[in-house]
């Protein structure tokens, strides 16, 4: 009897004891996730404040950094974006591949927020009629992360203007629509395949989206040309592969070189 209770006390004491370090490990790695995200989100949040400092001037009279000044960090920028009524105020970034900046900085450095980026198979000086620009979707307005704020109609409504600066040349942004599509959707996905025309595009645009500019889409129907359209992208929660698009018409601003 003696050596049962004291199997069974043991074994009482092994259970406990068990319990307890599983608390200790799940304590620790829950402080080690919330750590590790904080630091992601810090991360990005020096980057975009280093890179704000250099956030070319649009008219050449100001005072401030120049396009060049952003090159000097990293030849692959491209671009800068911004849209107002957000923190969307990157630079873009394009590489040899899609992969090249989904988890790579501005400075080349590995860090899971990556860099807003344009599609490797789109022109890099955005004569394309229709680019593609990818970001990750961030807690805190880090990233495309405000790009889910134009799902909610009151916001698309209200925020529907942006600006995109390259080196010698600006557009002023007009968004013309907001779509939650699978990350398969070629209309959005492929983007050689509408240079050119995009009658389709445009098409699938209206019968898809969630919130529709028709007064831009009217004037965009109305010229002869061919509108070129900048579609920005990330992750959206609605089902497995979702993904936020808001899809935006260029024009050249008259700042434009």
């Amino acid at each position: 009897m003696k050596i049962s209770r004291l199997i069974l006390k043991t074994a009482d004491a092994l259970i406990s004891f068990i319990i307890v370090l599983s608390l200790i490990i799940a304590g620790v790695y829950a402080s080690y996730a919330l750590w590790d995200n904080n630091r992601v989100y810090a991360s990005a949040g020096d980057v975009q404040d280093d890179m704000i400092k250099l956030k070319p001037k649009i008219d050449e009279d100001e005072s401030g950094p120049s396009f060049e000044d952003l090159l000097a960090v990293n030849s692959d920028v491209r671009a800068w974006v911004s849209l107002n009524g957000t923190e969307i105020d990157y630079p873009i970034l394009q590489g040899n591949t899609n992969l090249s900046y989904i988890n790579t900085d501005v400075y080349g450095n590995f860090a899971l927020a990556g860099s807003i980026f344009l599609d490797s198979r789109n022109d890099a000086s955005f004569h394309d009629t229709y680019s593609l620009l990818y970001g990750h979707s961030m807690e805190n307005s880090r990233m495309f992360g405000d790009l889910n704020l134009y799902k909610e109609e009151s916001f698309f409504r209200e925020n529907q203007t942006g600006t995109l600066i390259l080196p010698n040349k600006v557009y002023n942004l007009r968004i013309i629509a907001c779509l939650i599509v699978p990350s398969s959707e070629d209309s959005i996905f492929v983007p050689d395949q509408w240079q050119g025309d995009i009658v389709e595009l445009l098409s699938f645009t209206e019968n898809n989206a969630l919130y529709l500019n028709n007064d831009v889409i009217k004037d965009m129907k109305s010229v002869n040309e061919a509108p070129q359209l900048l579609s920005f992208t990330t992750c959206s929660s609605e089902f497995t592969d979702a993904r936020t698009v808001i899809l935006a018409v260029m024009k050249p601003s008259s700042t434009s070189n």
